[in-house]
């Protein structure tokens, strides 16, 4: 199992769109939403994937995950178990500096929501911060993908 280390920030602009290399549909559902371990299937474009993420740590930046690339026939039918809620959105990477940012423009009841987030290989390392990037949310779990397909943002 590795360590995922992310930071995760609202997007002020569309501005990133010009600057993306890539861009792919991804619909996803749990089959756990706990907070203290989470249980994602996830379609994107053409794969299927199956994950499983433990709790953050109190900085929110750091936690356990596992993934594993499932067939496409087999992630479309756990869908259908999924907890309701499903997540949609695009997914575009976009290369600054030497990291990729993964901003992601929700659809559905999260319309309207537009979050990027950052790997990183160490909790301190640091990271150029392009002009699209707005407010950090690093930690909030309404903004952690699990916690918006039971909150959605239309209930904000």
């Amino acid at each position: 199992m590795s360590v995922e280390i992310e930071r995760k920030f609202l997007v002020n602009s569309d501005a990133f769109i010009k600057q993306a290399s890539e861009q792919t549909r991804i619909v996803q559902a749990y089959l756990n939403s706990d907070k203290q371990r989470t249980v994602r299937v996830r379609v994107r474009g053409e794969q299927g994937f199956i994950t499983i993420k433990g709790q953050s740590n109190l900085s929110g930046l750091s936690r356990y995950e596992w993934e594993k690339e499932i067939p496409l026939s087999e992630a479309e039918q756990l869908l259908a178990l999924c907890e309701p809620g499903a997540i949609d959105k695009v997914r575009y990477l976009v290369p600054v500096a030497q990291h990729v940012f993964e901003v992601d423009v929700f659809a559905g009841d999260n319309l309207g929501l537009i979050v990027a987030e950052v790997e990183l290989s160490s909790e301190q390392e640091s990271f150029a911060k392009p002009d699209w990037l707005g407010q950090e949310v690093t930690g909030q779990a309404k903004y952690y993908n699990s916690q918006l397909s039971l909150n959605p943002f239309k209930n904000w």
